[in-house]
């Protein structure tokens, strides 16, 4: 049972297997596993844990329920004994959302298949695959369109998964942010140089937990500064869309009437993660490439 750790470890191909299956699942193909799965989730979640359920009820799935309040982690247990029995009772697959990055590495010897939905500042494989089809249904392709990311760079994990596979694709990727937010990407502090050009403006939320942010970043000042104002989206480019992965700071990284305008493609983003992890947890559990 292969595992879905990180967008640097897929393959082109895998990626455009899972984009081809999640489109039949839209369709409204179903194909039933037998077998039982957990989501683990160490994070607040909505989207990414929600959208796992779903997928897990359309796929036939037996889902355990558990709560980190209530579970042996507070006794001090280990993830990987959390996991491991998981494993001894039958569970094929485990979604694991984690604050530390990388706790996957801690893992090895499991014999479970293991899917991150997000660790820490690190990866989010299954938001930046329903990216992908969200991009790859509008345009037909990914090589050559042109993506640009605004935002709190150095802090995320959508953006370092969406660069890492964007790039793999051909797609051409910007970045946007304040300079001591982009981390080991360039990047420039203006929106405006690429506003014009860019096909998909992906706009990612200010992470204040992970970090503090000065007074300098008030929601106005940060708006104003790097948000995606009326303004700026009157800029785009004919046919350029708009792009989120939520939670939404409405009034901070864009325009609250912008959300859900003609452009918007953050609620078609969400519906897409349902059939993403109905392929992800399909491949995960019966080795589908």
């Amino acid at each position: 049972m292969p595992n879905l750790l990180s967008m640097n470890n897929l393959e082109n191909d895998t990626i455009m297997s899972l984009l081809k299956r999640a489109g039949e699942f839209q369709q409204g193909k179903r194909a039933p596993i037998d077998g039982t799965v957990v989501n683990l989730f160490f994070e607040p979640s909505t989207r990414t844990k929600m959208s796992f359920e779903m997928a897990e009820h359309h796929m036939g799935l037996a889902v355990l329920p558990f709560e980190t309040a209530f579970s042996s982690i507070l006794k001090g247990e280990t993830l990987y004994d959390t996991v491991k029995t998981m494993e001894a009772i039958g569970v094929g697959a485990v979604i694991i959302r984690h604050e530390e990055e990388e706790y996957y590495q801690q893992l090895e010897g499991c014999d479970v298949a293991v899917i991150n939905g997000g660790d820490g500042s690190g990866q989010h494989p299954t938001q930046s695959l329903l990216d992908l089809m969200t991009i790859y249904q509008e345009f037909g392709r990914i090589e050559g369109i042109h993506i640009t990311i605004v935002g709190d760079i150095a802090h995320s994990r959508v953006a370092k998964s969406n660069a890492a596979a964007l790039k793999q694709l051909g797609a051409k990727v910007s970045f946007v942010c304040p300079a001591d937010w982009s981390g080991e990407y360039e990047s420039s502090e203006h929106l405006g140089d690429f506003i014009e050009t860019t096909d998909v403006v992906m706009m990612l939320r200010v992470q204040h937990e992970r970090h503090a942010v000065s007074a300098l970043f008030s929601k106005e000042n940060y708006h104003e500064q790097y948000g995606l104002t009326i303004e700026r989206e009157k800029k785009m480019k004919d046919g350029a869309i708009i792009m989120h992965p939520a939670p939404i700071n409405r009034g901070v990284e864009i325009a609250d009437c912008l959300v859900e305008c003609e452009r918007s493609r953050i609620f078609k983003q969400m519906a897409n993660g349902v059939f993403i992890r109905m392929a992800v947890l399909e491949y995960a559990l019966k080795g589908r490439d």
